[in-house]
């Protein structure tokens, strides 16, 4: 479904390479008041990771709610449209804050885990991770083709701050095996993106970050919408029906 924000060539570039970018998403008055809510929060629970590398808010709209009227823009709502015309879910949302001169870099990977709220022995889904924030699982490929993740870019972001790096066309590969990323890599490209920008992902497609050269941060709000529904006896750990 194409909309004037999910126009017929972003439509086609997402389709065929994995991601778009889309700048100018949001006004700079958005981005102002966005980053004010995340700086004016209190939190200090295990959702919310501080250290001198990096600041990261998990389970960004339970812990700040006030951010989701901001969010949710005629654009947004236009945008989720295009992308799912039956409907979806936001089933994850962080909150990612590279420092000036951070040091922290991500390698190569595809997202292939899902947050859920419990272990299930259900075909297809495996492996699984508990940890303190929750239950996680790597669902079949069909679950990860049905979710979109949009980045909000609050700074504008290049290859000096940490700007992620993908390759085009690889989520066409299903789940890629570790020895065989590094034959996809040289045809990597750098997805800079303005601040008020925002970057369509699918979650196969290979990417990674290298640590920030510069003294700009790199602040992104982390969202992953869903349209497909898990089977009876799990349920995503974050889902938010809109």
């Amino acid at each position: 479904m194409e909309t004037a924000v999910l126009s017929g060539p972003v439509a086609a570039q997402f389709a065929a390479e994995g991601f778009a970018v889309l700048p100018d998403f949001y006004a700079p008055a958005d981005v102002s008041a966005l980053l004010h809510a995340v700086e004016s929060s209190a939190g200090s629970g295990p959702n919310f990771r501080r250290s001198q590398e990096v600041f990261a808010i998990r389970e960004l709209l339970k812990e700040i709610p006030s951010l989701w009227p901001l969010l949710e823009t005629p654009a947004l709502r236009e945008l989720l449209a295009g992308l799912f015309p039956a409907g979806c879910q936001l089933v994850k949302a962080i909150y990612f804050d590279k420092p000036a001169g951070s040091n922290w870099l991500v390698a190569w990977h595809q997202d292939l885990m899902i947050n859920v709220d419990q272990r299930a022995d259900l075909p297809g889904f495996g492996p699984w991770t508990s940890k303190a924030e929750g239950v996680s699982v790597q669902p079949p490929v069909a679950v990860l083709e049905n979710v979109a993740t949009l980045r909000i870019h609050l700074d504008d972001c290049d290859a000096t701050n940490g700007a992620l790096k993908v390759v085009p066309g690889s989520h066409r590969h299903g789940v890629v095996p570790a020895a065989a990323i590094a034959g996809f890599t040289p045809d990597a490209t750098v997805c800079a993106v303005p601040a008020g920008g925002m970057m369509l992902m699918k979650p196969l497609l290979l990417h990674a970050s290298n640590r920030s050269t510069s003294n700009r941060p790199r602040r992104v709000m982390h969202l992953e919408f869903a349209s497909a529904e898990l089977p009876d006896g799990l349920a995503w750990r974050e889902g938010r029906l809109l």
